[in-house]
């Protein structure tokens, strides 16, 4: 990913001397960028740009709002860095309205990036795609929660994201955000089993996908394929004191009228010390919530439980375990997003100014994706 940062070169300064203009790498960037995408269509289409004596062009305005983005500059520092370039004539006022009205635009340059990736080599099984799918945080200036999520999906083969969007704190994590397509394993956290979105996502694939997902113990409400009560605490109450893989077919509730959705969940005990860190995190959470901590979940924190789609004759047990590990991946994508392009440092506090501000760095980190394939596929 170092490699990567280069095309910033021309974007994270002001540039003062005209000399140093010359230096940067803009028009390789753009040369990485779909081959049919018209930037100035696509900024007249919609609406970023009304004036050309403003703005000249789309590609002026794409660099202009990388500038203000990932190149950290401010309003007044891209309205100048804007005008010295002859990108556009512009007060801070007016490059903030611009970069206000350029969120569609931003957005249609992304999903661009997007559409057309074909999928990464197959992972652990032939003809399988797996890709894991996460949401990241981000907070306003001032703010200790949640004010925006980024959505991804993660092509393991690849090694980039094949699925990115933005949404505010309403914007709720869901599996089937991000279209599956023919052959991959979705692989997930706690946070995306339920019953109603793992259907979604099966459906939306027409039985051409599947899922690996972790369970929480209060995730589902569970039932034997003969419709009797299954009570997942009991069940691995009853489990041997081994660190083996053990198996049960369920069926997840989707609501009174809906067929139940057939789970096969895959039960791995943890090692004594990864229990005594999970169940004291459990405590010190309680304690900091001053709520008082149901004894099921001290139980719960000895296993990993998976929940998948996969059948066992095709795919071991210890091969979904395996195969949900990698999900560290798109922790790390977006760690190098927070520590390399700082999407995190959000500085502005409108809906507009912070979308454009986050789909900035989107784009840059698709390009960075792009970039880095040719690392991936030289010989070292």
């Amino acid at each position: 990913m170092q490699h990567s940062a280069s095309p910033l070169a021309g974007l994270a300064s002001a540039l003062p001397a005209v000399s140093s203009l010359a230096a940067d790498q803009f028009l390789e960037l753009l040369g990485r960028l779909p081959a049919t995408l018209d930037l100035d269509q696509l900024a007249r289409d919609t609406g970023a740009i009304r004036r050309v004596r403003e703005v000249k062009s789309g590609c002026a305005l794409l660099r202009i709002a990388l500038a203000r983005g990932p190149g950290g500059l401010s309003l007044k520092e891209t309205a100048a860095w804007s005008s010295q370039l002859g990108l556009g004539e512009l007060s801070g006022p007016g490059m903030k309205k611009l970069l206000d009205r350029s969120v569609s635009f931003l957005n249609a340059v992304m999903h661009s990036q997007l559409v057309g990736q074909s999928p990464g080599k197959p992972v652990r099984w032939d003809g399988r795609c797996l890709r894991c799918g996460d949401g990241t945080s981000i907070s306003k200036p001032g703010s200790k929660g949640t004010d925006w999520r980024v959505h991804a999906v993660y092509d393991l083969g690849r090694g980039g994201f094949s699925h990115l969007e933005v949404t505010d704190q309403r914007g709720g994590e869901a599996i089937n955000r991000g279209a599956p397509v023919a052959g991959e394993i979705r692989i997930c956290d706690r946070n995306y089993a339920t019953a109603p979105s793992l259907h979604r996502f099966l459906q939306d694939s027409a039985g051409q996908a599947d899922f690996i997902v972790r369970v929480g113990w209060r995730s589902f409400s569970l039932s034997r394929p003969d419709r009797t009560a299954f009570d997942l605490i009991t069940h691995l109450s009853t489990l041997p004191d081994d660190r083996l893989p053990h198996e049960v077919m369920v069926q997840a509730s989707r609501g009174p009228l809906a067929p139940p959705l057939p789970l096969r969940l895959v039960i791995l005990r943890k090692t004594p010390q990864a229990t005594e860190q999970a169940r004291k995190k459990l405590l010190q959470e309680a304690s900091r919530k001053q709520k008082t901590l149901d004894p099921r979940s001290l139980v719960a924190a000895e296993f990993i439980v998976l929940a998948t789609s996969l059948p066992a004759d095709a795919y071991p047990a210890e091969e979904v375990l395996a195969a949900y590990r990698l999900r560290w991946q798109i922790e790390l994508a977006f760690k190098r997003l927070k520590s390399l392009l700082h999407i995190d440092a959000l500085p502005t506090h409108t809906e507009a100014a912070s979308r454009c501000w986050l789909l900035a760095h989107l784009i840059l980190a698709l390009l960075c994706d792009d970039l880095s394939q040719e690392f991936l596929e030289s010989s070292p």
